[in-house]
């Protein structure tokens, strides 16, 4: 993973930058950094949510935690950046995997959070919108949320089974779809 000036950047270069950026419990700015393109990072997010750099798993959360915060999306590529790099790494699916969600009762009808492996926590609601994509080939059901911005996370199998059990039936354009309610709205599973 060389830059252009043939350097190699490395992850306490990127650590650095990113303490130097991040405020106390806020992610950092990075819809408004666009630095210059250093390369492509060795580093692979699976579809599994773990993180792969080298082909070696990264074991440390925090670590991947911290560069989940610097993530960037653009068309159709992901990218680590900082205030002065920015560089090319490979998603699998998504960069983030809802691993567990709660059902608040509020006074606005009942929410649905989501908790993701990165320690994002956020409502199913029209600004983190859950839809469903079918495979083409095998009819698998494949859900995704919003996170932030344009980046999503795969729900995980486990967690799509619980909505199913609390889902409830809806007719939407004349058809049946099942679907779970959440901030007032209804959110489709899929067809009946």
């Amino acid at each position: 993973m060389s830059n252009e000036n043939g350097n190699n950047p490395d992850f306490n270069n990127i650590l650095s930058e990113i303490t130097k950026a991040q405020g106390k419990n806020q992610l950092p700015p990075v819809d408004k950094w666009n630095p210059d393109f250093c390369g492509d990072m060795d580093l692979v997010i699976k579809r599994d949510g773990t993180w792969h750099y080298q082909n070696s798993p990264i074991g440390r959360q925090r670590l991947v935690k911290l560069f989940s915060t610097v993530l960037k999306k653009e068309g159709d590529n992901y990218f680590l950046v900082t205030p002065v790099e920015k560089l090319g790494i490979k998603v699998e699916d998504a960069p983030f995997l809802v691993t567990r969600m709660d059902l608040e009762d509020t006074e606005k009808g009942p929410v649905i959070v989501f908790h993701d492996n990165c320690d994002n926590s956020f409502p199913l609601s029209s600004q983190h919108a859950l839809w469903v994509e079918q495979d083409q080939k095998t009819g698998e059901p494949s859900p995704y949320v919003t996170v932030r911005s344009n980046l999503h996370a795969l729900i995980h199998r486990n967690v799509f089974y619980e909505l199913v059990e609390i889902a409830e039936e809806q007719v939407i354009d004349g058809a049946k779809h099942l679907g779970v309610i959440s901030a007032g709205e209804f959110y489709s599973l899929g067809t009946i």
